[in-house]
């Protein structure tokens, strides 16, 4: 006779009472994996049975809840187990006596979960059954004997993925073990890796590679994918259609996987995600992965082993080229005015300057505003960008002027090739799309007539390919129309003549700002900028690729004559040239002449001298006409008398004339010419400049 059922009526007096029959007995039924649930099906009779035992333990029929929604579930964690949670919530809600499992690794092979389980247990006077026996939770012994069980279970758990562990190692450290294969690589029945057999899909994955090489950025990418209407291929990887080619849209993230992925480059890897519990989800029990990005740190890195698209070194390029494209680097060029934004460093703090816009973007200013915007310090330097780019300008066009030709040629070539894989992506396409209409044709004419039912299904098939290829010959003309199919004769004689002389190629209209910028990033890593102080002297240094670095002086503009480093000195000398009888004309030649410049304009000319000549106490000033003006209505009034009607001054108002917020003439009084504004178009455009 088995001895199990007078150890249990051993234990029914001390531990089942009346107060736990009331309640309803639960029993948890639960099986790892949906193998074991399809395979392994005596334990999942064996724990459906211990609803027989409950009954026998007392409970009626009724009361008896089998909880199942965990078959197929890993007991490593209770967040992706709504039968546990709802285990859990019975017994908060008082309404359990018994809870019963086969044995405790079924309920928990987590110590967390498990204890979280003991004390809800023990606060609602919750018994726990498995197959060895009936415990209480709220007693001692009951409580270490069942701690104890599940350290066992969590323990048995870790040994075992450890040993699992270590043989996908050794079989990864073999390159034996294949996960998953990016696309564009199929496996064969033998376990080797291959390319993808299909022409078009092979085309497509180098076409990806090539104009990241040749745009520098996943988004230029993914827009000449989006403008060329080309898709990218993958396989099906389950279902009935497992295996065949699908065309999807491309999208920013499957770009840079594949940009990323080391098996373009013939790399078997293993290792490249490693699991961080800081970044992980509720709810999501495989998140909180992140990718090592240091080939050094993979577990397993064995080059050349598989078939590649491209090679290591461009991988490699590739890497840090999506690594300078962070907001914390140079990035991608972007237009706009400043020729240099993303490259300069401030000369104080060593800190990246960012790039401001003013005057409706026509004018760039490189700014250092870190200590400003983070911790509300003084802003360390800021410099119009106009000299700066100036000056690199210059010296980037001395540089590039040895091989301006043959940069010129390498990209009508690179034009050409580009053109090239185009129609050939067409092609096959075109090829694909006469292929698919052809194997229509021949199931419609092989099926027999009187079959109707498939008859008319495969009829539709073979019209639905007929129209997809002449929606695709209709596409494919219209992008024939586009652009030409090679570069003419007239188009290679210009960019020979362009090539010829850089500054021209530079300068000219189809050369955009983002083009400069790109230029600007290949042959200089970086440009560092040092601000004298308030005056108008700053130096640059200029970090070529290749390691040189070159420092140049430049002048800047400053706002104020006070700002001049040697504006005492100029002072002086106009006041002696004065004494002397010189004009203002030659004056401004004579400082000139010596190299001196004035705070805003780039030269002396006769009004700043006459201006700094009454500052200094040697001239009168000019007087503002107003009343002797010729005004054709009573509606104008002078630039002078409009400013000190809004109380602004007038320059503040002659900006406004500027930039059009303001709209006047030019009235000649003499050797003057006096700007004369209207009132009421004065106030309408103020309101809206001040609106917008």
């Amino acid at each position: 006779m088995n001895a199990e059922p007078s150890l249990l009526t051993f234990a029914l007096p001390e531990k089942i009472h009346s107060r736990h029959n009331d309640r309803q007995a639960i029993v948890y039924v639960r099986q790892s994996t949906v193998r074991q649930v399809e395979h392994n099906r005596e334990s999942t009779l064996l724990q459906y049975a211990l609803a027989d035992r409950a009954f026998r333990l007392g409970w009626r029929r009724d009361q008896i809840t089998v909880i199942d929604d965990d078959l197929g579930r890993s007991g490593a964690s209770a967040l992706d187990r709504p039968g546990f949670q709802r285990l859990v919530a019975e017994v908060g809600l008082g309404h359990v006596g018994m809870v019963i499992g086969i044995e405790v690794s079924r309920l928990a092979r987590s110590c967390r979960d498990w204890h979280q389980l003991l004390e809800m247990c023990a606060l609602f006077d919750t018994l726990i059954g498995d197959a060895d026996g009936i415990y209480d939770p709220s007693t001692y012994n009951d409580r270490l004997l069942l701690g104890l069980k599940g350290t066992m279970s969590e323990a048995e758990l870790h040994i075992l993925k450890a040993r699992m562990h270590e043989g996908r190692k050794a079989k990864a450290r073999r390159g034996e073990l294949i996960l998953g294969l990016p696309r564009g690589y199929v496996l064969k029945p033998s376990g080797e890796v291959a390319l993808d057999p299909d022409e078009g899909v092979q085309r497509v994955i180098r076409l990806v590679f090539t104009l990241f090489e040749k745009r520098r950025s996943i988004s230029g990418v993914l827009r000449y994918l989006v403008d060329h209407d080309i898709a990218l291929p993958d396989r099906i990887r389950s279902g009935p259609e497992k295996g065949d080619v699908c065309w999807n849209r491309p999208n920013t993230a499957t770009l840079g996987d594949m940009l990323r992925h080391p098996g373009y480059a013939g790399a078997y890897v293993f290792g490249r995600r490693r699991h961080d519990g800081r970044l992980r989800v509720p709810g999501k029990p495989h998140s909180g992965r992140r990718f090592v990005r240091d080939p050094q740190k993979w577990m397993v890195l064995h080059q050349s082993a598989l078939p590649a698209y491209i090679d290591w070194q461009t991988y490699e390029r590739n890497q840090e080229l999506m690594a300078a494209n962070r907001s914390r680097y140079t990035g991608v060029p972007r237009g706009g005015a400043a020729l240099l934004g993303g490259l300069i460093s401030c000369g104080v703090c060593g800190r990246k300057m960012v790039t401001g816009y003013n005057d409706d973007g026509r004018e760039a200013r490189y700014s250092c505003s870190y200590e400003a915007t983070t911790y509300g310090g003084p802003r360390c330097q800021s410099i119009s960008a106009r000299p700066v780019d100036t000056c690199v300008t210059a010296l980037m066009l001395e540089a590039l002027s040895p091989s301006a030709i043959d940069v010129s040629l390498q990209v009508a070539e690179d034009i050409e090739l580009e053109r090239q894989q185009l129609h050939e992506g067409w092609k096959q396409r075109l090829e694909r799309a006469d292929y698919e209409t052809a194997l229509a044709r021949r199931r419609y004419e092989a099926v027999d007539p009187d079959n109707r039912l498939v008859a008319r299904t495969l009829e539709r098939d073979w019209e639905a390919a007929l129209a997809t290829k002449q929606a695709l010959a209709d596409d494919h003309q219209r992008a024939l129309a586009r652009q030409p199919e090679r570069l003419t004769a007239q188009e290679k004689d210009a960019v020979r003549q362009l090539a010829e002389d850089v500054p021209s190629l530079w300068k000219a209209q189809s050369t955009t700002s983002r083009d400069r910028q790109t230029i600007a990033r290949m042959m200089l890593d970086r440009v560092v900028i040092r601000v004298f102080g308030e005056t108008e002297r700053a130096e640059i240094k200029c970090h070529w690729a290749g390691g040189i670095v070159t420092t140049h002086p430049i002048i800047r503009t400053v706002r104020r004559f006070e700002q001049l480093e040697h504006h005492d000195e100029i002072l002086d000398r106009i006041a002696v040239l004065r004494a002397e009888g010189a004009t203002a004309r030659q004056i401004a030649e004579d400082l000139n002449a010596k190299g001196w410049t004035p705070a805003k304009k780039p030269m002396f000319d006769a009004l700043i001298v006459q201006k700094l000549l009454v500052r200094k106490g040697l001239g009168k000033k000019r007087p503002i006409w107003s009343g002797n003006v010729p005004r054709w209505n009573d509606d104008e009034v002078t630039l002078q008398e409009f400013s000190e009607q809004l109380g602004v001054h007038r320059q503040t108002a002659y900006g406004w004339l500027r930039r059009g917020k303001l709209k006047g003439r030019v009235a000649k009084v003499g050797a003057q010419r006096i700007w004369l504004v209207s009132l009421s178009h004065a106030s309408t455009g103020i309101r809206t400049g001040e609106s917008s």
